[in-house]
C-alpha cells in the first residue's frame, strides 16, 4: 500500500492543480528521502516548472523539462496538494509552489523522491527493472509475462519485474474474482485461467481507481480524503468469515511473506 489504484487516483488528484505552477521552495525535515541528499535535491528543484504528473505502477514520474522527480510511495507514502499552512501528519518534504503548497506524509519513511535527467530515466535501475504496467498491458503481454514461472501465481504477480502495480491487496481480490488458487504454479495455468486472471486484473484496478483507492490503514488521495474500496473486498483482511459467494469460511496462509486470503472452494 499504496498500490496502483492509489498512485493513480493521487495522480488524478495532483495533475489537476499543479501543472503549469513552480517550485519556488522545498522544505525537507527528513533527509533520507531526497536522494542523493536534502541540499542537491532542493537545488535540483528550486524554480523548475511542473509541466505534467505521469505514473508507472507505483511509481509517480513529474515531468519537469529536462529533469523528472521520481517518487515512489513505500509503503504509507501520500502526497497531499493543499492551500493552507497546515501539515498533514507525518509530512517530511513540503514543496512550495506559486499557489498552494505539496506535502509529502509518510509514517513509516519507506518512500523516496529523486531528480534525474530526464534522458537517463530509461537507464535508472529502479525504473529499469519495472515489468510493464498492470493497468495499461494488452493479454498478450501479460500473458507472456506470467507463463513459463514456476513460482506460485501470487508471487508472480507480487513481482514489480513481471507486472508493476500490483500488490498484496490487488492480487489477493483479482485470484478470487479469477477463481484461481493463489498457491497454483504459473506454468499450470490453463488459457482460459489466464483470461480470466487478465481480466479480473483490470476489473480490480478499474474499481479500486473508480472508488479512489482502498483505505484500511494509511492511504488519502492527493487532497488529503480517504477511498472507498475497502467497502467492496472480498477477500483481503476477512480471514475466517465466510465468502461471499459460496459461503465457505476463508483461509489464511502466507505466500512470498505476504499474507494471503482465499475461499478454499472458489479457488480450489
Amino acid at each position: 500500500m499504496p498500490e496502483l489504484p492509489e498512485t493513480e487516483t493521487i495522480r488524478r488528484d495532483l495533475v489537476a492543480v499543479i501543472t503549469g505552477k513552480t517550485i519556488q521552495e522545498l522544505r525537507v525535515l527528513v533527509p533520507k528521502l531526497a536522494r542523493p541528499g536534502p541540499e542537491i535535491f532542493c537545488l535540483q528543484l528550486k524554480g523548475r516548472k511542473i509541466r505534467g504528473l505521469q505514473r508507472h505502477g507505483k511509481l509517480l514520474l513529474f515531468e519537469l523539462g529536462k529533469e523528472v522527480l521520481l517518487v515512489h510511495l513505500g509503503m504509507t507514502g501520500a502526497l497531499i496538494f493543499r492551500s493552507s499552512e497546515a501539515l498533514p501528519p507525518y509530512t517530511h518534504i513540503v514543496f512550495y509552489l506559486d499557489g498552494g503548497k505539496l506535502f509529502y506524509a509518510d509514517p513509516r519513511r519507506f518512500g523516496w523522491l529523486e531528480v534525474l535527467p530526464a534522458e537517463a530515466l530509461p537507464r535508472h535501475p529502479f525504473y529499469a527493472s519495472l515489468g510493464p504496467d498492470a493497468l495499461k498491458v494488452d493479454f498478450l503481454e501479460f500473458e507472456k509475462k506470467i507463463s513459463g514461472h514456476k513460482r506460485r501465481i501470487k508471487e508472480v504477480l507480487l513481482d514489480q519485474r513481471v507486472l508493476a502495480g500490483l500488490g498484496n491487496i490487488y492480487t489477493d481480490e483479482a485470484l478470487f474474482r479469477a477463481g484461481i488458487h493463489p498457491c497454483r504454479r504459473a506454468t499450470g495455468l490453463t488459457p482460459e485461467e489466464k483470461r480470466r486472471l487478465f481480466e479480473a486484473v483490470k476489473t480490480v484496478l478499474h474499481r479500486g481507481i473508480e472508488l479512489r483507492g482502498c483505505s484500511i490503514r494509511n492511504y488519502v488521495d492527493g487532497h488529503g480524503n480517504p477511498g472507498h474500496f475497502q467497502n467492496e473486498l472480498r477477500v483481503y483482511g476477512r480471514r475466517g468469515e465466510p465468502c461471499f459467494r459460496c459461503g465457505t469460511p476463508l483461509l489464511y496462509t502466507r505466500i512470498a511473506g505476504r499474507g494471503t486470503t482465499f475461499c478454499p472452494s472458489c479457488q480450489r
